[in-house]
Formats: C-alpha cells, sequence, structure tokens
C-alpha cells in the first residue's frame, strides 16, 4: 500500500535568478543563474544528476515542447530532461518529478529548474493560452483580471463582508507583500506602499485594483533533490521533503450546482491531502510560515481559509489584525510572493520552494524567521473554476 513520500527525499541545495523585466538576458542566462546557485549550495559536481525536469509554460527559444533547451542550456551531462507544462503550477510539477524520481530509487540525484521569459512577448499579461483540445473549455473570452474578480464577489457575497471591508483586507494583504519585498533583493517590485494606497488604486477589474494583481515577470528557479542519506553524507542539514499533492479540476466546479464560486475546491482537496501524508494534525500550530500563490489580493486570502489557516468567512479579519505579516503568528509571503516577487509562470512553484528553503536553512538575511521548522506552498494554474493546484509541505529534519 502506498504511504506517501515523508522524509524519502532532501532538497540539497535551490536557487533563484532575479525576477524583473531582465530585457538584458534569454531563457538560457536565466536559468543559468538559478543553476549554478544551486549548484553551488549542494555541492555536486554536473556530472551527478541523473536525471532533470524542466518547466517553462511559454516558450521563446523555439524548441517546442522539448527538454533541450534545459539540456543545452546548462551543458548537462548526457541524462534524460522532460519537459512539464500545468499552467501556472509547472514549477511544482517539475519538482514533483524530480522528487518522486529520487523517492523510487530510479536516481540518487535530480534536478528540476522552471523559467519563463514573459516580458519580450509583447503582451502586457499574460499571452493568450494555444489552441488546443482544451482551449474552447478554458473560458478563452474571459481575462485572469475577471476571473478572480468574479472570486472576490462570490467570496464578499457567500460571508456578507462589505466592499469596504473586502477591499481594505485585500490592500493589507498587498501592503504587506511590498513591504515583504523592500527586504528581498531578487524581488520585481521593491517599493512599500500604504493600505490606502492600494485601496485607492486605479480599477483593474472591480474589485481587484492595480495593487492586488501581480506584476508577469521574467525568472528562474532551480532545486537539486536527492536522498537524506546522500545529503548528510555531504555534509548537508537536510531539508525533507514532507508531502506533495496535486489535484486538477474534473469539471465539477463548472457543471454542477455545488460550487459557489467563493473558494477553490482543488486547494481544499489537495490540502487535506498534504496534511495527511506529511501527519500534520493541527496545521495552524505546526505550521511555520507559507507560500501562497497570491496571483491577486482575493487570492491568498481565499487560500487561507482553503486550506484551513483562517475560518470560513474570517481570513479577511485575521488578515487586518496581521496575523499574516511577518512578525504575526502565520507569516505568508515573507519575500514578497507572487505580488512583488514576480510572476514567470513556470518558475513560481520552485520560487516559493526557494524561499522555504532559505528559512528553513536560516540563510533568508534580514528577512529571516526565528526558527522557522515546517512550511508550506500552495502553486495554483488556471481560473478558480478551472486549475490545477498543488501543495507541498517541507521541513527540518
Amino acid at each position: 500500500m502506498a504511504n506517501g513520500i515523508k522524509d524519502k527525499v532532501a532538497i540539497l541545495g535551490m536557487g533563484c535568478s532575479r525576477f524583473g523585466e531582465r530585457w538584458d538576458v534569454g531563457q538560457e542566462e536565466l536559468m543559468a543563474e538559478a543553476y549554478l546557485e544551486a549548484l553551488g549550495h549542494a555541492g555536486i559536481a554536473p556530472d551527478q544528476i541523473g536525471a532533470a525536469w524542466y518547466s517553462s509554460h511559454y516558450d521563446d527559444i523555439g524548441a517546442g515542447k522539448a527538454g533541450t533547451p534545459m539540456a543545452q542550456a546548462l551543458r548537462l551531462p548526457a541524462i534524460g530532461v522532460t519537459r512539464v507544462e500545468n499552467f501556472c503550477a509547472g514549477g511544482t510539477e517539475a519538482f514533483r518529478g524530480a522528487v518522486y524520481a529520487v523517492a523510487s530509487g530510479a536516481v540518487d540525484i535530480a534536478l528540476a529548474v522552471g523559467v519563463e521569459k514573459l516580458k519580450d512577448t509583447g503582451f502586457a499579461g499574460l499571452p493568450p493560452a494555444s489552441r488546443g483540445t482544451f482551449a474552447p473549455m478554458y473560458l478563452p473570452t474571459h481575462t485572469n483580471p475577471g476571473n478572480f474578480a468574479q472570486l472576490a464577489r462570490a467570496y464578499g457575497t457567500r460571508h456578507n463582508i462589505s466592499a469596504g471591508d473586502l477591499k481594505r483586507a485585500m490592500g493589507h494583504t498587498s501592503m504587506k507583500s511590498h513591504a515583504n519585498a523592500v527586504k528581498n533583493k531578487n524581488a520585481h517590485l521593491r517599493k512599500a506602499i500604504t493600505v490606502e494606497q492600494a485601496v485607492n488604486a486605479p480599477l483593474v477589474a472591480d474589485p481587484l485594483g492595480l495593487f492586488d494583481c501581480c506584476p508577469v515577470s521574467d525568472g528562474a528557479a532551480c532545486a537539486i533533490v536527492t536522498t537524506p542519506e546522500i545529503a548528510r553524507a555531504l555534509g548537508k542539514t537536510p531539508v525533507l521533503v514532507k508531502a506533495i499533492q496535486l489535484v486538477a479540476s474534473n469539471g465539477w466546479e463548472v457543471q454542477s450546482s455545488g460550487w459557489n464560486g467563493s473558494y477553490v475546491h482543488t486547494a481544499r482537496i489537495a490540502a487535506r491531502r498534504a496534511y495527511a501524508e506529511a501527519g500534520i494534525a493541527d496545521p495552524r500550530a505546526q505550521l511555520s510560515f507559507t507560500e501562497l500563490h497570491d496571483c491577486f489580493s482575493i487570492t491568498e486570502l481565499v487560500t487561507l481559509e482553503d486550506i484551513g489557516l483562517a475560518d470560513e468567512g474570517t481570513a479577511w479579519k485575521r488578515m487586518l489584525d496581521g496575523a499574516f505579516d511577518a512578525d504575526g503568528a502565520l507569516p505568508s509571503q515573507v519575500d514578497g510572493g507572487l505580488k512583488c516577487f514576480g510572476h514567470p509562470v513556470g518558475a513560481s512553484g520552485l520560487r516559493m520552494l526557494y524561499e522555504c528553503w532559505l528559512q528553513l536553512t536560516g540563510q533568508a538575511g534580514e528577512r529571516q524567521l526565528a526558527s522557522p521548522s515546517l512550511a508550506l506552498t500552495h502553486n495554483l494554474g488556471g481560473a478558480p473554476a478551472q486549475n490545477v493546484c498543488s501543495i507541498t509541505i517541507v521541513g527540518a529534519a
């Protein structure tokens, strides 16, 4: 009987490029920035890597959907490189492939890289979805801000939250992330804002304003994983993978009357399974901090409830009380999150894990939390009605 991957895999090293408008480099250079940092932390030679996974949603290298762009850019040894996509959850999908390879015993050391070069596409937001089997179903006439504005409206209506209170809670969410990003040299947006600035910003899709939306960014992130035994033999104090769970929408949300649009169904399922796999009975007490997929400020608020870190209809109150600030009871987005670190689609899941790894190994610099022991990442791709959601939990040995 399957018993999960808890404590079977260790993160040996991680790396992350600077996110932002990287006009001077391409995907190759971004991948190299992240990979060389991870390789340095891991303390291994490239020829020790047994397999690799590569996440990139939009391709500007011209190699289609193959793994060769990463193999060539990083001059990897003659190993298998698997190209993966899973909407904005692709970075976690690459990590999952590498982790499962090690947990199965197929390889001793595996590599996961996520990269995106979005600023050169010519689009202000994300480029249009490519046509295919799923494209007609994937709300092709809707925008991402529009989809998540609907989530905000449904959430406020479901829980009788006034428009003013919800707007202020979203404003605090954004203010918090900006304050955290000021301390992060790799973040795209490193400028503090006030709640009032967020509340009074121009509307993008009512009630979402300019400061409620994450930026489109260039960037890459990387993880090297191995067994705990190999990590310790190399002199490392390993960060262990406690759980990875991924859930894809199966159509229930849009084909039944059971979903009211105020939450993300897949997140609740993934969180429940991840807690069981990691052996977590009380996430509010056991988790030290979280990195959530805050593509929009409302997403962070709703996710906090979906994954059980606030009672339904109360996350907005706890946000205003400072519970999720860097010095709060359960910090969220300590590195600035998607909101300010940025959102290169294929890299975001690994970027979240990079912050977890830094914090758990005491390398987060001026944003270092006091003695963190267990961290959770939430990676969401698609829209609230149709998406892929992953939950990853990592912790100290």
